[in-house]
């Protein structure tokens, strides 16, 4: 038997690797964007946030595109939160 934190940890740990699969794309600039936010902050985010991530994840790539470059904005209010999330993460890796 694991203990629960173990339990759950691993749960944390194969949510994480499904999400690095789904953020590889077909667009080098959303891997480029998408890949390092799973990878450094995806296990930070709280139940909700993640279920906005694997919305988003279901996404066509030039929607997600248009989103990333700041030329439009989702109208899911909670799709609109996890991509401001990414981008404030992808402007401190600068």
């Amino acid at each position: 038997m694991f203990p629960l934190g173990g339990k759950r940890e691993m749960m944390v740990e194969e949510d994480v690797r499904r999400m690095r699969w789904a953020a590889r794309r077909g667009m080098l600039e959303l891997d480029l964007v998408l890949e390092p936010f799973v990878t450094e902050r995806y296990s930070e985010l709280d139940q909700d946030e993640r279920q906005s991530f694997q919305r988003l994840m279901e996404r066509e790539d030039q929607e997600l595109y248009g989103w990333f470059l700041q030329r439009q904005i989702p109208d899911d209010e909670a799709l609109a939160a996890i991509v401001e999330k990414i981008l404030t993460h992808a402007r401190a890796q600068v």
